[in-house]
């Protein structure tokens, strides 16, 4: 009975090891170094706050048993041991009951797979793996774990938080020109000035004017420009001099009023510009179409008809004695000279606005006071200035918008987006606004909110362009992210260029931005260097980058960049 019991024991055993060796997927598994995996890219990129890799496999002929399925499970492991799984394929043998990829067993076969995952901080560093896990009848087996690449690069994360906030600008002008406009008519070929025509309200005001400005030290008097002017109803040279005189005459009315205020600067060459314009035709048009009379429409048609200047004045001296109003009306109004005495005000020095800025805001005007943050460094002196143009010119967007700048500046977030929204308030649609609270959602990670505030934005400046490269850079579109960019001659753009392929091009726009010579530059330059498989670019810019910042060292160690470089020397 014992020995017969040892017998079926020794059968069952037999029996089982049969069963075992009849499992195809230990061949598999012998085998499993005939599977060629490729990863691409490798190392694995972050691009876009995501990591995307394509995994390609070939199996060879008579590998793949026809009742097998096999899933091929890609993973990320990083050093600190954190599993990052990425999605899975399943191949099936031909004649496997399932769903999948089918294998064919004489021929083999390949397979693609692409998949994405969130990036995390923990894959900077690690590996990434494949395992093949086989089921055949219930059993399941892992056939292979083969690790297809090194690290992930996360070059995209170098991009520089220079976003561009914009300052309204203030519309102050030290010198303002004003004009000052009157008329003087003039009977029929007559050049006096008659009494009654000085003596009409805007030659009143006029004369008021220059009394006013002349006894005021604000005031230059820059130029006085006269245009006289015949009406085309008389014989062509007899209205060219007449045009001359008149505007002889009117200048004399008027340089002898400046001489009796005293104006100095009258008496400078090239302070009177006096023009005859000759018959005015064109005013005749004008007036006549402006007018009332009846059949004007086809006198005007008539006169276009003579090219003949003096055939056209005979013909408006007939009509005048037809129709009595275009005697009456248009033909006097022709017979003018035009006054424009132009004077500048001169608005308050720089000393005094930094001054009144200081002591009373409130005696300096909206534009004046939004002036006075310019001629200051000192960012707290503008914070204060900002702060009084709220105060006193609340209604003003810019007041808010520029004490959010400065806020901004200062990094106190919260309270630039308080003074943003105010400014949007007041001017709901004002591009300079969209663009500075478009910064605040992308500094608040919200870069699709922080788009649509920048397509807002448009008019804004160059700022717009740049704050938009900023998200692009970040959301992976660096053929955007360059041409927004462009010319600006930034750390960023320099960026976009070696993410975009351009390695020579970002190398020259390195070189010409303001971080050349940073710790930041140096090691943008190594990195190119490393893409453009130059190791004396590598090492010696990480040498000077690493001299100026230490930490750098760490990082260029772990830095899936310089994977293929020996840095022990640094």
């Amino acid at each position: 009975m014992k020995s017969q019991t040892l017998k079926s024991i020794s059968l069952i055993t037999v029996a089982s090891a049969g069963l075992l060796a009849c499992n195809p997927l230990n061949k598999m598994a012998k085998k499993a170094d005939d599977v060629k995996y490729t990863a691409t890219p490798d190392p694995l990129e972050m691009h876009g706050d995501s990591v995307e890799v394509t995994v390609n496999g070939t199996i060879p002929p008579k590998y793949f048993n026809k009742k097998v399925t096999a899933t091929i499970k890609p993973y990320f492991k990083s050093e600190d041991g954190t599993v990052t799984q990425f999605d899975s394929i399943v191949l099936v043998g031909e004649s496997a009951d399932a769903d999948g990829k089918k294998i064919d067993f004489e021929n083999g076969g390949s397979y693609k797979l692409v998949s994405k995952v969130p990036y995390s901080k923990s894959m900077a560093n690690g590996e990434f793996w494949v395992t093949a896990v086989g089921k055949y009848k219930g059993k399941v087996k892992d056939i292979q774990d083969f690790k297809l690449a090194d690290g992930t690069i996360i070059t995209p994360l170098l991009v520089a938080g220079d976003d561009k906030p914009i300052v309204g600008a203030d519309n102050f002008e030290r010198i303002t020109t004003e004009t000052h406009k009157a008329e003087i008519h003039y009977l029929i070929n007559s050049a006096t000035v008659r009494s009654s025509e000085t003596r009409d309200e805007d030659m009143k005001q006029l004369f008021a004017d220059i009394k006013a400005k002349a006894a005021d030290t604000n005031y230059q008097f820059k130029s006085l420009h006269v245009e006289a002017y015949a009406s085309p109803d008389g014989e062509l040279t007899l209205n060219e001099n007449l045009a001359d005189n008149r505007a002889k005459s009117a200048g004399n009315v008027v340089e002898r009023e400046l001489r009796r205020r005293k104006v100095a600067e009258a008496k400078e060459d090239g302070f009177t510009d006096l023009v005859g314009k000759g018959e005015d035709w064109d005013g005749f048009k004008t007036a006549m179409e402006a007018s009332e009379i009846e059949d004007k429409d086809l006198i005007i048609r008539v006169l276009q008809m003579y090219k003949d200047p003096a055939k056209r004045e005979s013909e408006i001296k007939n009509l005048a004695e037809t129709y009595l109003e275009v005697k009456d009306q248009i033909l006097p109004g022709l017979r003018r000279s035009q006054i424009a005495l132009d004077i500048n005000k001169v608005g308050k020095s720089d000393e005094e606005i930094a001054r009144l800025a200081t002591e009373d805001a409130s005696k300096l005007n909206v534009e004046e006071l939004l002036y006075a943050a310019t001629l200051t460094t000192d960012m707290d002196e503008k914070e204060a200035i900002y702060a009084k143009a709220v105060s006193i010119y609340g209604d003003d967007w810019r007041a808010h918008n520029n004490l959010g700048y400065i806020k901004l500046m200062k990094n106190d977030m919260a309270a630039a987006e308080t003074n943003f929204n105010n400014a949007a308030s007041k001017a709901p649609n004002e591009p300079v606004v969209n663009n500075n609270l478009g910064v605040i959602a992308r500094l608040k990670g919200d870069r699709k909110k922080a788009m649509e505030y920048y397509n807002k934005a448009s008019g804004a400046g160059d700022e717009v362009a740049y704050n938009k490269g900023i998200v692009y850079i970040l959301d992976g579109d660096y053929a955007s992210a360059t041409s927004n960019m462009k010319g600006s001659n930034t750390f960023n753009e320099a960026l976009a260029k070696v993410l975009n392929g351009d390695n020579e091009g970002a190398l020259n726009t390195l070189n010409n931005s303001d971080a050349a010579n940073t710790a930041e530059g140096y090691y943008l330059k190594a990195v190119i260097g490393a893409r453009m498989e130059k190791e004396d670019l590598v090492k010696n810019n990480l040498k000077t980058a690493i001299s100026k910042d230490p930490s750098l060292k760490d990082k260029a160690l772990n830095d899936a960049e310089f994977m293929n470089y020996d840095l022990s020397s640094l």
